[in-house]
């Protein structure tokens, strides 16, 4: 019979072979690839996000905003398109073309000392809102590329030349936004039409 003791013929066995360097080679290049892939995904995913944020938030804003000016402009007793410049408001007469920076609302009947004034800021190219209180200028929309914002218009979509009571007001905005870390520059034009409700 004969003995057979493993543990003495462990030193003699054959070493188990390892990965060769072109075999490690090629295993850090598939893996670095897989790796590259999945962080030119996530960056893509990212940029995506960042796009859909900003239309959301123009789309909100938009709602918000002009929504608020067409209550305004519906509920109010007088509206006045005109120019704002060096600070200072002045209304469009009768014989001009009615077109302008501004728009001026009157919410109540023979009270010109209660205003809403909505006008495009040249200097900093802001869209704003203020009121007849002291320092309630509010900045609505910032890199405003048009000046001439408010027309009045007839029912047809033709620019009027004198301030009628029935009359559509228009407002055009023009909106570049410029590109950042991981955003593109965008360009958004916003429009829309209020008429004024006339009360008999």
């Amino acid at each position: 019979m004969k003995l057979q003791f493993p543990f003495l013929n462990a030193s003699r066995r054959k070493p188990a072979n390892g990965f060769t360097l072109p075999e490690i080679l090629i295993a850090m290049t598939v893996f670095l690839f897989v790796v590259a892939g999945m962080i030119a995904a996530n960056l893509y995913g990212m940029r995506m996000v960042q796009t859909d944020q900003a239309k959301l938030n123009v789309s909100e804003w938009t709602r918000n905003s002009f929504g608020r000016m067409t209550e305004e402009i519906h509920a109010c007793d007088n509206v006045t398109v005109g120019n704002f410049t060096n600070g200072f408001f002045l209304g469009l007469l009768d014989g001009e073309t009615q077109q302008g920076s501004g728009l001026l609302i009157y919410p109540f009947a023979n009270d010109t000392n209660n205003y809403i004034l909505y006008y495009v800021n040249p200097s900093d190219k802001t869209f704003r809102r203020a009121t007849d209180q002291t320092n309630t200028a509010a900045i609505l929309a910032y890199s405003v590329t048009n000046i001439t914002a408010f027309s009045a218009q007839d029912l047809s979509g033709n620019v009027l030349t004198n301030n009628l009571s029935n009359k559509v007001i228009h407002l055009t905005l023009e909106i570049y936004q410029p590109g950042g870390f991981m955003k593109d520059s965008d360009y958004y034009q916003l429009e829309t039409s209020i008429k004024q409700r006339v009360t008999q």
